[in-house]
C-alpha cells in the first residue's frame, strides 16, 4: 500500500476537493479521505475496479495510507483524516473541453457512455454551455483518461439527463439502436461483475464506518450497488423510455 509522506495542498476543483499528496513511491495523488464521505470512497473504488476489468482508460488509482501524525499536523487536514484513503494518480494532461470531443475515437466515446449507463453515473456532463466531464485528453497520444466516479450508483439516476447532457450523448443512437453492440457490452459487463466479491473484499474495513472508532456504520449499501449492476443481465437494461 502506498504511504502518504507529504500533503502538498488541496484541489480547488470537484465537490469533494481532494487533497494533493505525495506518496512514498514519489508519485503525486489526488486523495479523498474521510471528509469526502465513505460512500464517495467506495464508489470510486468499485467503479474504478470495474473500469479496469473492462479495459477502460481510468486514471491509475490505489488505496493509500495516511499516517496519523501527518493527518493531525494541521487542522486544515481534518477532512483528509488518517488511515486508508482513495488516491488517484495526478497526471499532467488537460481537461477535455467541448471542442475536443470530436477528437475522441467514436468507439471510445461509445464505451464511456455505455459504462456510465451501467454504473448509473450522471456526473460526466458537457455541452457548448460548459460542464464538467471528468475526463482528460492527451492530444499527442490521443489518450483519454477517466476520473471521478464518486457519484456513481445513483438511485435517482436520470436516463433522460444522461442521453441529453452526457459529454458523448451525440453518439447515443449508435449504442442504443444497435442490438449487436448492446449485446457485446452486456456480455462484457456481466463478465466484469464476476469480480464483484473480490472487489468488495479489497475495501478497507475502516470504510465501512463513518467514524475513526469504527462504531457508526457508513452510508453506503453494497447490495444496492450490486442490484444496479446486475440489471445488465436483464432484457430491460437498455430501456430509456
Amino acid at each position: 500500500m502506498v504511504q502518504i509522506v507529504e500533503i502538498v495542498g488541496r484541489s480547488e476543483q470537484g465537490v469533494t476537493r481532494p487533497f494533493i499528496c505525495r506518496g512514498d513511491d514519489d508519485n503525486t495523488y489526488f486523495v479523498k479521505g474521510i471528509g469526502a464521505g465513505r460512500r464517495s470512497q467506495v464508489c470510486e473504488w468499485v467503479a474504478g475496479r470495474l473500469a479496469q476489468e473492462l479495459g477502460m482508460p481510468v486514471a491509475p488509482f490505489a488505496i493509500v495510507e495516511v499516517p496519523v501524525e501527518l493527518a493531525e499536523a494541521d487542522p486544515a487536514y481534518r477532512d483528509l483524516g488518517s488511515g486508508p484513503a482513495f488516491g488517484s494518480l495526478k497526471q499532467t494532461i488537460m481537461e477535455l473541453n467541448y471542442a475536443m470531443v470530436g477528437d475522441v475515437p467514436v468507439e471510445l466515446q461509445r464505451a464511456v457512455l455505455a459504462f456510465d449507463w451501467w454504473i448509473r453515473n450522471n456526473d460526466r456532463m458537457l455541452s457548448e454551455s460548459g460542464g464538467n466531464p471528468n475526463l482528460f485528453w492527451e492530444p499527442e497520444d490521443e489518450r483519454l483518461v477517466i476520473i471521478d466516479h464518486n457519484q456513481a450508483f445513483d438511485q435517482e439516476f436520470s436516463c433522460k439527463d444522461l442521453l441529453q447532457y452526457h459529454v458523448f450523448c451525440g453518439i447515443g443512437h449508435e449504442l442504443f439502436e444497435d442490438c449487436l453492440r448492446r449485446e457485446e457490452y452486456r456480455v462484457s459487463f456481466c463478465r466484469a461483475l464476476e469480480k464483484w466479491h473480490d472487489i468488495c473484499a479489497q475495501i478497507p474495513d475502516e470504510w465501512h464506518f463513518q467514524d475513526p472508532e469504527m462504531t457508526v456504520e457508513a452510508d453506503f449499501d453494497l447490495d444496492a450497488m450490486f442490484a444496479i449492476l446486475k440489471c445488465c443481465a436483464t432484457d430491460s437494461f437498455w430501456d430509456y423510455s
